[in-house]
C-alpha cells in the first residue's frame, strides 16, 4: 500500500509538472506572437516608407529637373554640334 502511495504521489507531481510546463510554453508562445505582430507592423510601415522615398527619389532625379538646376545654378549649356566627339570603344578580336 505505501508503495502504491508514493506512485500516486510521484504520477501527481509529474502531471502538476506536465500542467506547469504546458502553461508557461503557451504564456511564452503568447508573448512571442505579440512581438511578432509589432515587427510585422514595423516592416509594413518601414515598406511604405520605403516606396514613398523611391517615389520621391524618382521625382528628384527626373531629366527635366536636373538640366533645370544645371542650367540656373550651375550655368551649363548644351555644346553646339561641331564641339561634340563621339569616342568607340575598341574591340576585340574573336579567337574562335
Amino acid at each position: 500500500m505505501n508503495k502504491k502511495i508514493a506512485w500516486i504521489a510521484v504520477l501527481t507531481l509529474a502531471v502538476l509538472a506536465s500542467a506547469v510546463g504546458v502553461i508557461l510554453a503557451k504564456h511564452e508562445n503568447r508573448k512571442q506572437f505579440a512581438v511578432l505582430q509589432s515587427l510585422e507592423k514595423t516592416r509594413d510601415r518601414m515598406s511604405v516608407e520605403w516606396g514613398q522615398l523611391q517615389l520621391e527619389q524618382g521625382a528628384w532625379a527626373t531629366h527635366s529637373r536636373v538640366e533645370r538646376i544645371a542650367r540656373s545654378k550651375l550655368h551649363m549649356v548644351m555644346p553646339d554640334a561641331r564641339s561634340v566627339v563621339v569616342v568607340k570603344q575598341a574591340t576585340k578580336p574573336s579567337t574562335k
